[in-house]
């Protein structure tokens, strides 16, 4: 997540998307048709499987269309972490539909090299039309690129490869019906079942990549150390533990538990958490959602206070020793700290008490294994 990353918009994303998909669509419906009816004039298998695969191009960019409409809609009751994982299950699909293309292309070359029957050799203005395909593809990929990494969008990323393995594989057919104009007419399936096992390779990537993101997979260890250091050099922040991350679409989740000094107030811990929230959006505007836990002490591994009494619990024991009336009478609020397993009492008095009535108080505390310590604090009203 580069530190000069700017945060775009919801609506910014949407519209990019649907923008450069229809442009991709455009191209890519005028390139399938040319490429298909080029490849049966001029007898080239291999250009053919190429239409087929710019073909299949083109019924990704409707997919990216569809789930980009629903990608980008707003949270709501049933979807609170928004839509974005919709843009990981069309990556899903886009790979699917590649591989399955991939197949189909590699099996009809294979039944044609080996079928016994003589190779015809393409027509040389076959050429024209694989040079035309590689530059128009390697166009769309440089251009769908380039927004995705603007808008931070995984989905127009993977249309982007889609695009690139169609320029690569236009090469390959360039390649395959030169070498059949020169004598080697077995080149041109040759070529056909290279595109395919690139396809395949490029959809097995696609597929991976959406799958360890539905599985909830994690940003990698140098990206997590990144955000921890960050959060580690806030003010106020004592420790760090329980940092988790993942993805959707193309945002980051993050949960972390923060420790703070544990005398503090809850406002001031609230504070804390708030300023860290801000910083980690505005570091990282990647991290659309950050949940803070705070900690006064680290408790990833033990638990020490788990079993202490509640506030109430602990009031109706001190309520029940009528030793402590006194004392109780006039306190004004009471502060309870839960540190390493013990309970630590501020009691914020009315007014003086006398000293009778603090040690009886003390003395009938010490008949709770829980408190660890008590102070007494006289308020003072100006």
């Amino acid at each position: 997540m580069p530190e000069d990353t700017i945060h775009v918009s919801r609506t910014e994303r949407q519209a990019a998307t649907r923008k450069v998909t229809l442009v991709g669509a455009f191209i890519n419906a005028i390139l399938s048709v040319a490429q298909i009816v080029g490849g049966f004039l001029t007898q080239s298998q291999a250009l053919i499987a190429d239409g087929f695969h710019t073909l299949s191009d083109l019924a990704s960019d409707f997919v990216v269309l569809f789930a980009s409409h629903l990608a980008h809609q707003e949270a709501d009751d049933n979807h609170p972490y928004g839509h974005g994982r919709i843009e990981t299950l069309a990556t899903v699909i886009l790979g699917l539909m590649l591989a399955g293309v991939a197949v189909g292309i590699f099996m009809q070359a294979w039944e044609r090299m080996f079928s016994g029957q003589p190779l015809p050799v393409p027509q040389t203005i076959a050429i024209l039309f694989a040079a035309v395909a590689i530059f128009s593809k390697e166009a769309l990929y440089h251009y769908t690129m380039r927004v995705a990494k603007r808008i931070h969008s995984p989905m127009l990323k993977a249309n982007a490869w889609h695009h690139r393995s169609d320029a690569i594989s236009s090469i390959v057919v360039l390649l395959g019906i030169t070498g059949a104009q020169f004598g080697f007419p077995w080149l041109d399936p040759l070529a056909a079942m290279v595109v395919a096992v690139m396809i395949l390779y490029m959809a097995g990537q696609l597929i991976m990549e959406s799958t360890s993101e539905l599985v909830d997979t994690g940003l990698a260890p140098e990206e997590v150390q990144e955000i921890h250091d960050f959060i580690a050099d806030i003010e106020g922040v004592e420790n760090i533990h329980l940092l988790r991350t993942r993805r959707m679409g193309g945002n980051v989740l993050a949960d972390v538990h923060l420790q703070v000094n544990g005398r503090i107030s809850v406002s001031e811990g609230h504070f804390i958490s708030d300023q860290v929230m801000y910083r980690l959006r505005k570091r990282f505007p990647d991290l659309k959602d950050v949940i803070i836990h705070i900690d006064p002490e680290d408790d990833e591994t033990v638990h020490p206070c788990e079993n202490l009494p509640t506030r109430a619990e602990l009031l109706a024991t001190l309520q029940a020793m009528p030793t402590i009336a006194p004392l109780w009478d006039t306190m004004d609020d009471l502060t309870l700290h839960y540190n390493s397993g013990k309970l630590q009492l501020e009691l914020i008095l009315k007014e003086r008490p006398s000293a009778d009535a603090i040690s009886a108080f003390r003395q009938a505390c010490s008949t709770i294994p829980s408190v660890e310590r008590i102070s007494f604090f006289t308020k003072i009203v100006h």
